[in-house]
């Protein structure tokens, strides 16, 4: 099964990425993922289930550890010839 990941991370700031910013993409970029796309207001990533789903785990532990307040996430079933 594949899955495709969006996520963002709060709060919000438009001079710099925060530190649970950073650390959340460094979490995504570090996974065995694909079709990785990080942006300042949403990021996604598809990949293999086990590898999304351990990398949704470690997103949230160390993103909430460096001071976000809130993560918004999504997950979604694809299919092999939606990509």
């Amino acid at each position: 099964m594949r899955l495709r990941l969006e996520f963002t991370t709060e709060p919000f700031d438009l001079d710099e990425p925060p530190a649970h910013a950073v650390v959340a993409r460094e979490v995504i970029e570090a996974a065995d993922l694909d079709a990785v796309d990080v942006g300042p207001f949403g990021n996604t990533a598809e990949g293999a289930a086990d590898p999304v789903l351990t990398a949704v785990d470690t997103l949230l532990r160390r993103s909430l550890a460096a001071g976000a307040t809130r993560v918004s996430l999504q997950i979604n079933v694809i299919e092999e010839n939606d990509r």
